[in-house]
């Protein structure tokens, strides 16, 4: 057994979850690469894939293997540019996941950027707003928006944005100015869907500690764009990222409310799987949004 072609087949298994399509990126049949995972659970004496009529997922041997063969194929790469004495060129397919608004207001203008730059990658962003499994769906970064959840993930903070009460002016001079985060509940607040059956916003007191308010209002929604133009034409107050409203602040369309009571610890992050090295492509990217976005963004110079 071709040790090293097995595990490149069992990555991009794993990656792909299509016999098919792993055998056609690594050129391969699928009938070969079939046999070639067989073999390799044969020979660990596990099961690393579960197969349905109609889904693949890693098995939890699976998912370990994963992280370590990958590990291997990266320091392999690393260890052939040194023995060519080259620099390892970003190169291949990269899958990234970031959230809907903030992929479509600021990651759709850079893209063809940093594929001007790096003319060997291939690009591949999944737009969702739900929580993605790297690991399990194949993924070699998410970008993530908000206070991250205790994970074996690696993280790296590629900028801050501000969280922004606000409503336009005329919704303004019709409804009144909440002037504390208690006169909410006399207004229309623009939701954000979630499974809870009472919407909450999490303020703050001006000393810093929490200030949770139970707000109400006909407008929910499951994205932030949908929410901020119903801010604009008058339905009501809105809670939402300076990345979102940054713009709209700028250009007095939305006013901001109560700066005071809003939390302003929030950061945009990269996410990806802990290994030894970093591949080029996943490091190129995160340092290219780093140059472009930066500890002053331009979401929160307009705003």
């Amino acid at each position: 057994m071709d040790r090293l072609a097995t595990m490149e087949a069992f990555v991009k298994v794993a990656e792909t979850k299509s016999f098919s399509e792993a055998a056609r990126r690594l050129r391969s049949s699928k009938s070969l690469v079939s046999r070639q995972i067989s073999a390799l659970e044969a020979e660990l004496g596990v099961r690393l894939l579960q197969r349905t009529t109609r889904s693949l997922t890693l098995t939890e041997e699976g998912r370990t293997y994963h992280a370590e063969v990958t590990r291997i194929l990266a320091d392999i790469e690393l260890a052939n540019a040194a023995v060519t004495q080259s620099k390892v060129a970003p190169r291949g397919r990269l899958r990234v996941s970031a959230p809907m608004s903030f992929g479509i207001l600021h990651l759709a203008p850079i893209l063809p950027r940093f594929l001007a730059r790096f003319p060997e990658v291939e690009l591949d962003l999944s737009l969702n707003d739900r929580y993605v499994d790297l690991i399990d769906e194949g993924f070699d970064l998410s970008i993530r928006v908000g206070r991250l959840a205790e994970s074996s993930l690696v993280a790296r903070r590629l900028a801050p944005f501000r969280m922004i009460l606000c409503a336009s002016p005329d919704y303004l001079s019709r409804h009144g100015t909440p002037k504390v985060p208690e006169e909410l509940k006399q207004h229309q607040c623009l939701c954000y869907s979630t499974n809870s059956l009472t919407p909450e916003w999490r303020l703050q007191k001006p000393d810093g500690s929490p200030w949770p308010v139970q707000i109400a209002g006909h407008l929910h929604a499951n994205n932030g764009d949908v929410l901020r133009v119903a801010a604009i034409e008058g339905a009501g107050i809105a809670y939402l990222p300076s990345f979102i409203v940054g713009a709209d602040l700028q250009a007095a369309t939305l006013v901001s409310l109560m700066p005071d009571f809003v939390p302003q610890d929030a950061a945009i992050y990269a996410v990806y799987p802990n290994s030894r090295h970093l591949s080029p492509k996943v490091r190129a990217f995160i340092d290219f949004m780093l140059e472009l976005f930066g500890p002053r963004p331009r979401w929160d110079l307009q705003s």
